[in-house]
This record gives structure tokens, C-alpha cells and sequence, in this order.
């Protein structure tokens, strides 16, 4: 492991240090420094690297040991969530208000957090990754009103989650466990939750050594890639067809 991380050149397009050698304390601390351009987060993503600093900081990329990730037929709803899902009429979408998603995962309170990690700078690479057709929003609404989201990056068929939101209570776990439906009807066996927390874990989150993530990464970016916008794709989902989701 090293003892600082890699400082990383100015080239977009620069390879980064293998992610097996990235720091034990902080966890899975590989590089520092280079920008937020598309080359160079692809070239992140494609091997389970993503960027994460707050405002004031260079850039700092990370990868850390182990690695969070739900399988898509294993994203858990509660018996009590599900049951309220049945009366729902909230419909879920995908691609059709990626900004509005990115900004209030900005503003989202986080427990521990103050401010947020998502700065002007980080909004605006992630606006042009959509606008390029590689990152994807999925939304969720109670007539026009948007109450909960997810954003990510999409490779080959891997999904690495980013943030997501609820505008009401419930409305990320429906965003995300949509997510799952859509994905694992499509052959995505994967979305990457980066970091643990309680509340992923409660979701179905699970943990994996970073070896076992980075091994499935990459054979899921390599494969043929679904492009432009998720909108058509998608479709309209109904939340109240996600009561049936696994229970906890």
C-alpha cells in the first residue's frame, strides 16, 4: 500500500496507479490532483476509481477496501415500505431532469456532513458525462413534483452510483430500488455504493474486497455499452410495482 498518494499529471488522458495500491489509512486513498474531465473520469470509472473531496481541496480519488455494492435482484424494501408503496401513485422516470437530480443531491442533507461534496465544479463534469450520454438520473415524481432521485455513471453494463436524494420520506429508496428493476431486466448485474453506511447496508447493500470488485468491473465495462439517453429505454415505472420488492 502506498504512504501518500500518487500525485497525478496534468495529461486528461494519464493512466492512474493500479487501485490495489491505494492507501490503508485514509481507506482507499490512491491519487491526488488532475482534473474532471471526461477522459480522465471514464479512464476513473472504467477501473473502480471515483473522485470524491470537498470544496477548497484538489481532486482526491479513491478506491477504497472493501468496496459497497447492491446486486440488482437484491436491493431490500421493508414489509412497511412496501405495503405503503401499494396506494402509491408517485411514477418513476429516467433522463428527463438530470440537472434538477444533481443539485438537490447537492443540497441533501448529509448525517456527520456539512456543506457538500458535490461543488460546482464536481456538477458540472457530471452535467457533461450526461450530456455525452455516459451518466444517468433516475427520478421519481408525485404528479409534477420531483421527490426523490439517484445519479451515476454508466460503462459497458456497470453502474456506479454517485448520489441520490429523497425531496420526501422514501422517495431515494424508490429511485434506487427502480434502478435495480430496470437494471437487472437489462443483464446489469451490478451498481457500485462506493462506501458503506447503515443505511445502504439496510437497502441491501453488501460489502466485497476491492480484488472481487475491480475483477467484475472489468469484464462489465467491456461490454457492449447502451448509449445516449435512458429516457425511452426506461419507460414510465409505476412505484406502487416495486411493493413486490424483496423484504429485508
Amino acid at each position: 500500500m502506498r504512504q501518500r498518494p500518487f500525485v497525478l499529471p496534468s495529461d486528461p488522458h494519464a493512466p492512474f496507479p493500479p487501485a490495489g495500491s491505494a492507501m490503508r489509512d485514509p481507506d482507499g486513498l490512491l491519487a491526488i490532483g488532475g482534473d474532471l474531465s471526461l477522459p480522465r473520469l471514464l479512464n476513473a470509472y472504467r477501473h473502480g476509481i471515483f473522485p470524491w473531496f470537498s470544496p477548497g481541496q484538489p481532486p482526491l480519488w479513491w478506491s477504497p477496501d472493501p468496496r459497497m455494492v447492491f446486486r440488482t435482484d437484491c436491493v431490500r424494501l421493508s414489509s412497511r415500505f412496501r405495503r405503503a408503496l401499494k396506494q402509491s401513485t408517485w411514477q418513476i422516470r429516467a433522463d428527463t431532469c438530470f440537472e434538477q437530480v444533481i443539485s438537490a443531491c447537492a443540497l441533501a442533507p448529509r448525517p456527520g456532513q456539512h456543506g457538500t461534496w458535490i461543488t460546482s465544479g464536481m456538477r458540472q463534469a457530471y452535467i457533461d458525462l450526461h450530456r455525452q450520454g455516459h451518466a444517468h438520473s433516475v427520478e421519481v415524481f408525485d404528479g409534477g413534483d420531483l421527490v426523490g432521485g439517484i445519479y451515476g455513471v454508466a460503462i459497458g453494463r456497470m453502474f456506479f452510483g454517485e448520489s441520490m436524494f429523497s425531496g420526501r420520506s422514501g422517495g431515494s429508496k424508490v429511485a434506487l430500488a427502480a434502478l435495480a428493476v430496470r437494471l437487472r431486466e437489462w443483464g446489469w448485474p451490478l451498481i457500485d455504493a462506493q462506501v458503506e453506511n447503515d443505511h445502504l447496508h439496510s437497502l441491501g447493500g453488501s460489502l466485497v474486497p476491492r480484488e472481487t470488485f475491480l475483477e467484475q468491473v472489468a469484464g462489465l465495462v467491456d461490454l457492449p455499452p447502451t448509449e445516449g439517453a435512458w429516457t425511452g429505454r426506461f419507460g414510465a415505472l409505476a412505484a406502487s410495482s416495486l411493493s413486490q420488492a424483496p423484504a429485508p
